[in-house]
């Protein structure tokens, strides 16, 4: 059963097929409307598909702003981040310099130099409008359409300025940075954003590959805003783009507009208008200035500049822990750094900060991280060393870390023991600020970040009540003594300050720059600048009126007071040089400056791509290497990365470039270069060149070699539920058929017996065949009286040689049964018999010990038979012979009746007396016992006057004994009184007559199991026949919807329906086919094997194979019928249905589902027939596993043991590798929680590494392959145990229970109960930040509550914590050889406890958003036509996709919500439409909506409920 085929009714996708019967005459056709359902769904597709248009269009609605109002900052992304904040608004009135700068930027290429805070963005925004103005006027004449570009130096700022631009133009922006995964796009995608969008803002390398591949041309673009423009130099990317692209458009007509912004043109020590001239040389723009510097002066406030002189600082020193540290771990090289480091900062803060800094550098967290990177230069260098060595490191760097948690650090004291004297001035002036509480707001710059720690946590101390710091550094990896700081912790950082919860940042050069920094009243330069547009940024921060920009330098320190000298005067000299600039001049073209800037780029190789414009440069080239390597198929034992090996030949650098082993290309070698970077540029390039001319670069240089998602994932695989077709149904098994046309010599018996008796005293019956029947399983019989007994067939191991005469007298036997007791009269055609019947003369339960078959057997009895016909009456009778017989009407075929005695006070003639059996003609018992002569032919009978008058008890006309007895059928009367004379008297003994009226329902039982029993010799299955039987076995139209709701044209006396064992069976597929593809695919992740079990399991492929192999005959659809039991082959001369003639088989109508269901049923059946709870062991499962193979038909699954699971799974070489002393100790650790012993600790490492984690770090891969298995086993487990502990709940209840074991939510509990998130191995920040949070809330629900289900009561863990319970699972699993018993022992130790009382579950289900709406429309309002209905739309918050659902009523969507992901939209949308119509009355309801499903539903077709995906799925 796929994960799209059982979600309530109603409940659909909108890939979902037809959810009514296309053919059902009921549903009328609409007046100018869709005519068939398939129509009608068309058109539903129709409408939502026009709506979610518009709900895209319209953005984030009302609703969303008030979501995100609501939201606290750490929820949101970036963008609803930027978004939520008030200082996007750009002020509408421009000041005077800005619009001068702007007439000046609308006419001319200019670069804007302004002060930090002086609205250079706003120039930006204003040029923006005027250009898409000046767009849209061109587009009306028809040309071509282009695109404005604002281009940014940082992924932050690609989010701040989306925002600013965002609020200020009424176009469409977009944002786009390398995080977004955007240089894996194809040119088709981006010329939808490129076709939708009038402005974009982007990271500059993003511009640069969308150049690079063609996907625009430099002539498409009608403005370029460089941010920073400062930084167009070299080979950044702002330089790429003018000296590759811009450039080579030679047309200036046909160039776009440049406008650069920057604080100063110069960011490094040189000669000012040389740095000035060569910028506005190489962005072909003019450096300009507002002509009135007192306009600039009004607007920005300079703060006042002082220099806060602190003493003179110590030589660097060993403190005690130094030198402690050096003794015992100095000859280590991974702590040089760090001891060197320490030394610096004894130095420049003091005793305290250098022994501080080693909790920084050796904290517990850093543990993982040192751990890893020692790991993954091993195994980059380790050549042949031993792993050992490795241990030694690991050991030596757990052993520093464990002695610095023992150092006791105390508190910093404000004194020169523990601070330097620059520390001390610092706290000197910051206590003057925040003496009191005030609005303040203070930035301290520091040049690494470490010392922004340090002063945080010593200011933390000795701050002071009033002062609230934190740090803001950059997002760029740093040492191993740094912490990973995000964009997104950067902007919730700046919020924070911006809101007064943090009022002192001590930051690094991220803060100069770029990003929104609120103003500040005092800005400290704790460490001094580097270069003038550093000094000028940061000043450019102390904004407020009255605010200081401090320099802090220390005593007597010429090179200090030498920085502060320069950089003022080269401030100066910038600002003289930009306002001596005449405001008329020409932008020369200087020429001969520009050749000269790229004569050195002109020497270098390009190739550009004919057809496409596509152009290669040897810069570009290491990304497009880079991007095709990334795209080669993954393969765990390759390194996905290239090597760059240098030689020295001729006084010159060769570089030769080496790719993976699984590319096309293997090596290439580049041209000889004095310089390296030129040399391994062009080791790229050759690569470039060899892997187009092979054509694994297409066109566009973007590699062939994209990852091949699997062909079927978009494959409608779920089958339609209303679909149904007629088929042909074995009403026999084959065995009569193929047995018949002979005539026997020997037979074989089966004993028939009840063991609690009948209604009225029997004898055993046996049944003859020509060959063994199997022993077939006791089942019950419902007698009339409402009592139950069991009918008991036993198969004979002695067979019966018969002779003719014998066999002659048992056909006599049979055939007088048939006419007697059944009203049917048979053709003598010993050759066409299907089987005999015979008496026996002992109880059943002793005839084993009787020795001797043929003495079992009634021979007199059936000699007697043979001889006489029947008995009439006569005169000379006794009344004693007339009692306890068998009577039978020779003109009624129904009315038969056992005598009793002899009514001597009655006479023929007597009126029929009262509380007897109902029937004609009472006025006589002569004429009531008459009553089915045709009148017309009575006066032709004289009937003896004399004749006695018997009591006797009628035989009902009950047949089906397989079903209990109706209360009109117990309490039916049965007393009677006959004249003997017109009827026929039967010579059957009454004991045998009684068995044999139990007969139609147990030969049809018989028949069914022979029939089933044919369909496992077909399949090759082996089950219990029971099972199998239960399996085939379809009581109703509605027999897969599993609801609570009525059968539909339910057909009672079938026993058990294939449900369970159908749900059953399900799990047990999944879990096999999920570890023969673990095994088979050891390169797949883990989307290849969802989508490669999706193809096997689903019911699409369950169908295919099963119409094959004609499973459809042998379903058991139709109840027992009192016609269709009776033996065919013989022909029919007297009884109902002589005239009609007969076959073997019969038509019945399946839907395609039911089909499929049964398959699973039947691998269902399989598992339970020897399936042992408890006492596992691989045979057990061989039959289901057989089961799997021939129902699934595919290469993917062809094992016949459990064995062929693991002699397909080859160990990889990450599993069998020498495990180091880190992945020992975490075997070691978790076998403390959980009992087993790893014999391969890289296995288990895998279990604990997430995504993110990088491979090469350790070369085991992430847990996703193995969460993948585990899911499967840990369904296995739990399905199992409420399957076994609830025999009789059915599988609603039981799927409904089964959620609350497997959810997420549970498992991942139990993750945080077990501990295991602790060991995670992870490259992200907020997962740290999501594990803490909930498992912070989980401890304290288990605190509060103590309940086994305290886990309900929290949010949702986050999607590793379950992730590492399923891969655990999985793990122990391989370890152990395929050992289940591991998987069950896991089960029973850490999640049993919890469920050992389901019934503290039994809403979890129910309560599910979706399962409540299908129940409320079904049935509180008795509607069916409302759709659930989801489909991905391009995110808006910088996710991949997301997901929209609506619920639509009668063709109107009422509701909807957006989600990460279908489930989640799926349950707010449900939420939402619960919201709308739960609390409305059925008319109500119905008048709102215009609801008439109640008016058709007594005409509807029950094949016309709706189905969708799987409640599993949905929920």
């Amino acid at each position: 059963m796929t994960a799209s085929e059982d979600l309530p009714n109603g409940l659909v996708t909108v890939e979902d097929v037809d959810m009514h019967d296309p053919d059902s005459d009921n549903d009328l056709p609409e007046a100018a409307g869709p005519n068939t359902t398939s129509e009608k769904r068309r058109a539903q597709n129709a409408r939502f598909a026009s709506w979610l248009a518009r709900e895209v269009e319209a953005g984030i609605n009302e609703q969303t702003r008030e979501v995100l109002k609501g939201t606290a900052d750490e929820e949101l992304s970036m963008r609803n981040l930027m978004a939520k904040q008030e200082s996007n608004i750009i002020v509408k009135s421009p000041r005077e310099y800005q619009l001068e700068l702007f007439e000046r930027a609308k006419t001319e290429n200019t670069i804007a130099v302004l002060d930090t805070g002086s609205g250079k963005t706003l120039i930006a925004v204003l040029l923006l409008r005027h250009t898409i103005d000046q767009e849209l006027e061109d587009r009306t004449r028809g040309k071509p359409p282009r695109i404005a570009i604002f281009l940014v130096d940082s992924v932050a700022l690609v989010f701040q300025q989306f925002a600013v631009l965002e609020c200020n133009l009424d176009h469409k922006v977009e944002r786009f940075c390398g995080a977004m995964g955007c240089d894996l796009w194809t040119k088709d995608v981006w010329a939808k954003h490129f076709e939708a969008c009038k402005v974009i803002v982007c990271t500059a390398e993003v511009l640069v590959q969308c150049l690079m591949h063609s996907f625009i041309t430099m002539e498409q673009i009608n403005l370029l805003i460089f941010d920073e423009a400062h930084h167009a130099k070299q080979n950044h990317p702002y330089a790429r783009l003018i000296k590759d692209y811009y450039l080579a458009v030679t047309d200036d007509t046909k160039r776009p507009r440049i406008f650069g912004m920057t604080a100063s043109p110069v960011d490094a020590k040189t000669d000012v208008a040389q740095a000035a001239k060569e910028l506005e040389t190489l962005l072909h723009s003019r450096i300009a200035t507002t002509s009135d510097m007192t306009l600039l002066a009004k607007s920005i406030k300079r703060p006042d500049e002082e220099v806060a002189i602190y003493g003179p600082l110590r030589a660097p020193f060993e403190t005690d822990l130094h030198k402690k540290l050096r003794a015992r771990f100095g000859d280590n090289k991974v702590f040089s750094q760090l001891f060197e480091r320490s030394l610096n900062l004894s130095a420049e803060m003091g005793t305290w900060c250098a022994d501080y800094y080693w909790t920084f550098a050796l904290a517990d967290e850093k543990a993982r991280k040192f751990e890893t990177r020692i790991e993954r230069r091993f195994h980059a260098t380790r050549q042949g060393r031993s792993i050992s060595l490795l241990d030694v490191e690991i050991a030596q760097l757990r052993d520093a870390i464990n002695f610095i948690k023992d150092v006791d650090f105390g508190a910093p004291q404000a004194d020169s023991t523990d601070l330097s004297h620059k520390v001390l001035k610092l706290h000197e002036w910051l206590s003057r600020f925040f003496e009191r509480p005030s609005e303040h707001r203070c930035i301290v710059f520091v040049e690494r970040r470490h010392t922004a720690r340090l002063l945080h946590r010593v200011f933390g101390t000795i701050g002071g009540p009033n002062l609230r710091s934190s740090v803001l550094i950059g997002s760029r990896s740093g040492g191993l003594d740094d912490v990973r700081f995000s964009c997104r912790e950067q902007v919730l950082t700046l919020i924070k300050f911006r809101k007064g919860e943090l009022n002192c940042l001590f930051a690094t050069s991220v803060a100069e720059e770029g990003l929104d920094v609120p103003d500040c009243n005092l800005v400290v330069r704790f460490d001094l600048y580097q270069t003038m547009i550093q000094y000028i940024q940061s000043r450019g921060r102390a904004r407020h009126h009255h605010s200081k920009y401090l320099h802090m330098v220390e005593h007597n320190n010429a090179v200090h007071v030498q920085v502060v000298r320069q950089v003022r005067q080269s401030e100066n000299i910038m600002r003289q040089f930009c306002q001596t600039l005449p405001a008329d001049r020409l932008l020369l073209r200087n020429d001969e400056d520009l050749e000269r800037a790229l004569a050195k780029e002109c020497r270098l190789r390009t190739y550009k791509e004919a057809s496409t414009g596509a152009k290669l440069t040897y810069h570009s080239s290491l990304v497009v290497l880079a991007h095709f390597v990334g795209s080669l198929p993954l393969d765990y034992e390759t390194e996905p990365q290239t090597n760059y090996i240098m030689s020295f030949l001729g006084g010159k650098f060769v570089c030769e470039v080496i790719l993976p082993e699984n590319s096309p290309v293997r090596a290439a070698v580049g041209l000889a270069y004095s310089r390296k970077s030129l040399a391994k540029r062009s080791a790229a390039f050759e690569a470039c060149i060899l892997l187009r001319k092979g054509r694994y670069l297409d066109a566009n240089l973007l590699p062939v070699y994209t990852k091949q998602l699997p062909a079927m994932r978009n494959a409608l695989l779920a089958l339609n539920m209303n679909k149904s077709n007629s088929y042909p149904m074995r009403v026999k098994p084959a065995l009569w058929e193929q047995t018949r046309g002979t005539i026997p010599n020997t037979l074989h018996v089966t004993l028939l017996n009840v063991s609690n008796g009948l209604d009225r005293p029997h004898r055993p019956l046996a049944l003859l065949t020509r060959t063994r029947l199997p022993q077939f399983p006791t089942f019950p019989l419902f007698l009339d009286s409402g009592k139950v007994s069991y009918l008991t067939a036993w198969s004979c191991d002695e067979d019966l040689d018969i002779s003719e005469e014998l066999l002659e007298s048992l056909t006599s036997f049979t055939l007088r049964v048939f006419n007697d007791v059944f009203a049917k009269t048979y053709e003598r055609d010993i050759p066409r018999m299907s089987y005999w019947l015979a008496p026996v003369t002992l109880n059943v339960l002793d005839a084993s010990a009787s020795g001797s078959i043929a003495s079992i057997i009634d021979w007199t009895t059936i000699a007697k038979v043979h001889a006489t016909e029947e008995h009439k009456w006569t005169p000379d009778m006794s009344d004693r012979s007339l009692e306890d017989r068998f009577l039978i009407d020779p003109w009624s075929g129904g009315r038969r009746w056992f005598s009793k005695h002899v009514c001597s006070e009655l006479n023929p003639s007597d009126p029929v007396p009262r509380g007897t059996a109902s029937g004609p003609d009472k006025h006589s018992i002569i004429a009531h016992t008459t009553s089915n002569i045709y009148k017309g032919s009575r006066a032709k009978f004289a009937w003896n006057p004399d004749q006695p008058v018997l009591e006797a008890e009628l035989v009902p006309q009950r047949r089906n004994m397989l079903t209990v007895a109706t209360e009109k059928e117990k309490t039916s009367k049965t007393k009677s009184f006959l004249c003997p004379e017109p009827l026929r008297i039967s010579v059957l003994p009454t004991d045998i007559v009684a068995m044999c009226y139990v007969l139609p329902a147990v030969v049809h039982r018989m028949e069914s199991y022979l029939i089933v029993k044919e369909m496992c010799s077909v399949l090759d299955v082996d089950a219990e026949l029971s099972l199998a039987l239960e399996a085939m076995t379809k009581d109703s139209d509605n027999t897969s919807d599993h609801q609570e709701t009525a059968r539909i044209n339910f057909q009672s006396g079938m026993g058990k329906n294939y449900e369970r064992l159908e749900f059953m069976g399900d799990c047990f597929l999944k879990m096999a086919t999920s570890i023969s593809l673990f095994g088979l695919y050891a390169k797949d992740d883990e989307y290849d094997f969802h989508v490669k079990r999706m193809l096997l399991i689903c019911n699409q492929n369950l169908f295919n194979h099963a119409k094959e192999l004609k499973v459809y005959e042998y379903v058991r659809s139709q109840a027992f019928s009192r016609r269709t039991w009776y033996p065919e082959g013989l022909k029919l001369k007297k009884g109902k249905g002589a005239n009609t003639p007969g076959g073997q088989s019969d038509k019945h109508r399946l839907g395609d589902k039911t089909v499929a269901d049964v398959c699973e049923a039947l691998i269902g059946a399989s598992f339970v027939s020897y399936n042992r709870p408890g006492e596992w062991e691989p045979e057990h499962w061989e039959s289901a596993i057989k089961a799997v193979t021939k129902l699934v038909s595919s290469p993917d699954h062809q094992m016949l043991r459990w064995n062929d699971y693991r002699e397909i799974y080859q160990k990889p070489a990450y599993q069998t590798a020498e495990a180091t002393a880190s992945q020992k100790d975490l075997a070691e650790k978790v076998e403390l929680i959980h009992p087993y012993h790893f014999r391969y600790p890289r296995l288990l490492r895998s279990a604990f590494c997430h995504p993110s984690y990088p491979f090469l770090w350790e070369k085991v891969p992430s847990y996703q392959r193995l969460e993948f298995l585990g899911d499967s086993l840990l369904d296995m487990a739990c399905i199992t145990y409420l399957f076994y502990k609830f025999p009789d709940r059915d599988p609603q209840w039981l799927t409904e229970h089964k959620m609350a074991m497997v959810s997420n939510k549970f498992l991942g509990a139990a993750c945080a109960k077990l501990g295991f998130h602790r060991h995670l191995r992870h490259s992200s920040s907020i997962i740290e930040y999501q594990i803490r949070e909930y498992t912070t809330e989980l401890e304290e629900a288990a605190k509060l509550h103590g309940a086994r289900d305290y886990w309900t009561t929290v949010r949702d863990p986050p999607k590793c914590l379950p992730d590492i319970v399923e891969a655990y699972v999985a793990a122990i699993f391989i370890d152990s050889d395929f050992d289940y018993n591991e998987v069950q022992r896991f089960f029973d130790t850490h999640i049993r406890w919890f469920f050992e009382d389901m019934s503290i579950y039994d809403t979890f289900a129910n309560n599910h958003p979706v399962t409540r709406l299908h129940t409320v429309m079904e049935t509180h309002f008795g509607c069916h036509d409302y759709r659930l209905m989801a489909q991905e739309i391009p995110a808006l918050d910088g996710t991949p996709v997301q997901v929209v659902a609506a619920i639509m009523i009668h063709n109107g969507i009422v509701t909807s919500a957006r989600g990460p992901s279908g489930r989640f939209a799926k349950v707010r949308a449900a939420t939402s439409a619960l919201d709308e119509v739960q609390s409305l009355a059925p008319f109500e309801y119905r008048a709102k909506y215009g609801c008439d499903c109640h008016l058709r539903r007594g005409s509807r077709d029950a094949s016309a409920i709706g189905k969708g995906e799987s409640l599993d799925t949905a929920i």
